[in-house]
């Protein structure tokens, strides 16, 4: 393959070959419902996922006529794992148990992804539990009360975590009012207040044929896979012979972004300081995109990287120090990350800062360049060993971008990247207003110079 392949919502059939002689399929179904299967010769096992294009950021304030449904994705995430018309808990449990296999949800701002990998051979039975949890959950009242302690447990341990902490405090200094800037999980008083009638109509406004994407990738047969995802869809109940299109995807358009507080301080009395410092970043659709992926390896990728270099190998202030990037439909955050002892939080985020702006300043050499395609190149193609990193490939694809790129393409626009590109996206970066997250013992005096553009 030598170039993207465009995913048109109005195509019912596509086969094509991508790198490393990988069949891919995809399917649309007259229901809307959209299957992809991606054949990886020699393998044997498969990991299937079953998306919605559904996740935090859709959750809902209340109106007149209707509650809030903040929490609801969140909720949704335990309670289709508790029992449906026709098996309970224990049941989805022990079909997984029983073969080896591995089941999970990912929940995401944006979507939601019901997972689970086995051997070959098992992978009809993967299709039969998810379809019937997705499509059948009980979401039982008492369950429903159980789980929402579950949750607010889930949710202290994560506010225990000083990194968790910082990170939401990020992205809603970051990203304002704007749904993205929302945690995944919840507040814990949204958890308190949602009720299982606002998570019902939650539910069955998302989880709709229209609105359904099954991947699937490793020892698959795209036409088997089809028939059984179908054949498990029509048991169910949905619809098989109606007539939909899917749903459209997002808009991939910027949205206009109000940050909220520039310097967010969470004390605590612990032995290290979890900084965050950044601003926005590019949308998912930017074709700088791989530009951002170059550029955050070269600033804080790996051990080579300026940031870990200068930090933690020529100075010795923190063990941990990296940079990161979110791209979402509409909205993206770029950010350093440190933890350090409260004495070093200034000098540690003086100095990030000083790393992006070096870059802003003066550009990469080509070595670091090289390194940086070394490194990007290089993980991924070990990440495509694993037949989860391109079920989800598939799904990212299908969702959000609406075009496919195999490893060869990914290499050749890597490739396009160049020095003057790196330096002028680090240009952009550096000029964003600087949003500051931490937590620790350490006062909001430590963040002054650096938010006052002192360099």
């Amino acid at each position: 393959m030598n170039a993207a392949v465009d995913f048109p919502l109005s195509q019912p059939e596509m086969t094509f070959t991508a790198s490393g002689d990988a069949l891919v399929r995809r399917t649309v179904l007259p229901n809307g419902v959209r299957i992809l299967s991606e054949h990886m010769p020699g393998s044997r096992s498969a990991t299937v996922g079953f998306w919605v294009a559904v996740g935090s950021r859709d959750e809902l304030p209340a109106t007149a006529t209707s509650p809030a449904t903040f929490g609801s994705t969140h909720f949704l995430e335990h309670l289709l794992f508790k029992g449906t018309t026709s098996r309970t808990a224990l049941d989805i449990a022990i079909a997984f148990d029983a073969v080896g296999g591995e089941h999970n949800v990912l929940t995401a701002k944006e979507h939601t992804c019901y997972y689970a990998k086995v051997r070959d051979q098992d992978l009809p039975m993967a299709v039969d539990v998810i379809t019937d949890m997705l499509t059948s959950s009980l979401i039982d009242p008492v369950e429903f009360e159980n789980e929402r302690g579950v949750i607010l447990e889930e949710l202290s341990m994560m506010d225990d975590d000083p990194g968790d902490v910082a990170n939401e405090r990020f992205f809603e200094g970051v990203l304002g009012d704007h749904p993205l800037g929302r945690p995944i999980g919840g507040h814990p008083q949204s958890i308190i207040d949602v009720t299982r009638s606002s998570v019902m109509d939650h539910y069955r406004a998302n989880y709709r044929a229209s609105d359904l994407v099954v991947t699937a990738a490793g020892a698959v047969d795209h036409d088997a896979f089809v028939a059984r995802v179908s054949a498990a869809l029509a048991a169910a109940g949905w619809p098989m012979d109606a007539i939909a299109d899917p749903v459209e995807r997002r808009t991939l358009v910027e949205a206009p972004i109000v940050p909220g507080k520039s310097l967010t301080v969470v004390h605590r009395p612990i032995e290290q300081v979890h900084v965050l410092i950044g601003g926005q970043g590019i949308i998912a659709g930017d074709e700088r995109r791989y530009t951002m992926s170059v550029l955050n390896s070269i600033l804080g990728g790996g051990m080579s990287s300026r940031l870990f270099q200068e930090v933690r190998e020529k100075r010795g202030l923190a063990y941990s120090v990296y940079s990161f990037a979110g791209s979402y439909s509409d909205a993206g955050v770029f950010g350093l990350s440190a933890a350090c002892a409260p004495t070093k939080a200034p000098a540690v985020s003086e100095l990030m800062v000083a790393e992006l702006h070096r870059l802003a300043d003066g550009g990469v050499t080509e070595a670091e360049l090289e390194r940086a395609f070394g490194q990007l190149s290089g993980a991924s193609a070990l990440a495509l060993e694993e037949s989860e990193t391109r079920m989800s490939r598939l799904g990212r694809a299908e969702i959000t971008l609406g075009e496919f790129g195999d490893f060869d393409e990914t290499i050749r626009r890597l490739r396009l990247v160049g020095r003057d590109d790196v330096q002028a996206l680090a240009r952009d970066l550096a000029a964003q207003p600087l949003t500051v997250s931490a937590v620790g013992a350490v006062d909001e005096s430590a963040f002054a110079p650096i938010l006052s553009g002192v360099r």
